[in-house]
C-alpha cells in the first residue's frame, strides 16, 4: 500500500502526562495561596479598583533556571519595598516565537544543544515556577504550544498571548479556559483590531480538540475569560505607547465595550528593538500615569541580572551567567531604578484615591 501518512516525521516520543508531572512536583498549598492571591490583586488594577500599577519584569527567556532563581531572588525584594504603588510580578518565559528560526525556549530544547528532550523541560519549568513561588513572587508567561497549560498553567498568575499568535483561533480558544488574566498583544504590524477580536473572542464559551490532565485526546469545552486586555507593544510603523496612542486605542476598545485599560510593552517595537529605549519608554509612562492617565494599567520590561544579549556559543560553557540569549535586556540595577521611577509616579494617584 502507498504510503500516505507520516512522510515527513521522522521520530515520535512519548510525552510525560500532566498527571505524572505534578505528581512528581505538585503545587502546595503556599503555592496556591500566593498563584490565587496575586490573581485576584491583578484583577482588582485591571477594574481600577487597586490603583497600584501591574508589572511584568525579568528575562526574555529563561535559559538557566539558576540564573533565573538568582534573578527573583534579587526581584521579590524590589517586590516587598514598593508593593504600595507596583504589583510586581516575574516575567518567566519558556517557550519563544521565531519569525523563521531559532531556539524555541527552555520547555523545547532546555540544553540547547538541539536534542528538544521536551519532558526535561517541562519538569525544569514547572520547578522553577514552584521555586519562585515558594520565594513569594507570583509569575508570569506567555503560553504558545497550546498543550503547555496543562503542565504549568496552575503556577502562573498572568498570561500573554503575543502578537504573532494574537491572531490565531487556537490560542483564542486556550485563553476562553485559562484561569489567570490575559493580555493580548497587538499585532506585529501594530494594528490593534487582532487583539481586540481575540479579546472578545477569548471572553466566550469555546468547544475544541485538547488533552486532559492524563494527556488523554479530549474535548474541552470552556466558560469564556472575562478578564482579557490589551498590550501595546508597537509594530512596523513605529511605537504605540503615547498618550495619543494610549487615548486612541482606549476609544476603539470603548466602542466594542471592552475595559479601556492597557498595558505598556516597554521592549520589543516599541523600544526599536534598543534594550536601553526601555528607559524612554517607561519615563514616557511614568509621565502618563503622574498626569492622571486612568487607562494605563501596567508596564512589562525586559530584565536580566546583566544587560545586552548574547548568541548561544557552540561550546556552551562559554555562555555568559546571567545574560540573555533572545532579546537584549536592561540589567538589574537598571531594572531597580526604572520601578522605584514607576513607583513615585503611582504615589500621587494613590494618596488621591485615599
Amino acid at each position: 500500500m502507498q504510503q500516505t501518512q507520516d512522510l515527513h516525521v521522522v521520530e515520535t516520543r512519548p510525552l510525560v502526562s500532566p498527571a505524572l508531572l505534578h505528581h512528581e512536583l505538585p503545587m502546595t498549598d503556599e503555592a496556591a495561596v500566593l498563584v490565587s492571591e496575586a490573581r485576584d490583586r491583578i484583577r482588582h488594577i485591571l477594574y481600577n479598583e487597586d490603583r497600584r500599577l501591574l508589572v511584568i519584569v525579568g528575562p526574555c527567556s529563561v535559559h538557566d533556571v539558576d540564573a533565573a532563581y538568582e534573578y527573583g531572588q534579587k526581584l521579590v525584594t524590589l517586590r516587598h519595598e514598593l508593593s504600595g504603588q507596583l504589583e510586581i510580578l516575574m516575567r518567566v518565559y519558556f517557550e519563544k516565537p521565531r519569525t523563521n528560526i531559532g531556539w524555541k525556549g527552555l520547555i523545547n530544547d532546555p540544553h540547547l544543544d538541539g536534542s528538544y528532550d521536551i519532558n526535561t523541560g517541562l519538569r525544569l519549568a514547572r520547578k522553577l515556577l514552584l521555586d519562585l513561588a515558594h520565594l513569594g513572587l507570583p509569575a508570569a508567561t506567555e503560553l504558545l504550544d497550546p498543550v503547555t497549560p496543562q503542565y504549568i498553567a496552575d503556577v502562573i498568575a498572568w498570561t500573554a498571548i503575543g502578537a504573532r499568535t494574537t491572531e490565531s483561533q487556537t490560542h483564542r480558544e486556550m485563553a476562553s479556559g485559562l484561569s489567570m488574566p490575559i493580555g493580548f498583544k497587538n499585532s506585529t504590524d501594530g494594528s490593534l483590531p487582532a487583539a481586540m477580536n481575540a479579546m472578545l473572542a477569548a471572553s466566550q464559551p469555546h468547544h475544541f480538540l485538547g488533552i486532559n490532565h492524563h494527556g488523554l485526546a479530549s474535548i474541552v469545552t470552556t466558560t469564556g475569560n472575562p478578564d482579557c486586555h490589551l498590550v501595546l507593544r508597537g509594530g512596523k510603523h513605529g511605537p504605540n505607547f503615547g498618550q495619543e496612542h494610549v487615548a486612541k486605542a482606549a476609544e476603539e476598545m470603548a466602542k466594542l465595550k471592552l475595559n479601556p485599560r492597557m498595558m505598556i510593552d516597554c521592549s520589543h517595537a516599541n523600544a526599536n528593538k534598543d534594550h536601553n529605549r526601555q528607559v524612554l519608554v517607561l519615563e514616557d509612562v511614568a509621565a502618563q500615569v503622574q498626569t492622571g492617565s486612568r487607562h494605563i494599567l501596567g508596564v512589562m520590561i525586559e530584565s536580566h541580572l546583566k544587560a545586552g544579549n548574547q548568541p548561544i556559543p557552540k561550546n556552551l560553557r562559554d555562555l555568559q551567567y546571567g545574560q540573555s540569549i533572545t532579546d537584549a535586556c536592561v540589567d538589574f540595577d537598571t531594572t531597580a531604578t526604572l520601578l522605584r521611577r514607576l513607583a513615585s509616579a503611582v504615589e500621587p494617584s494613590l494618596q488621591v484615591a485615599v
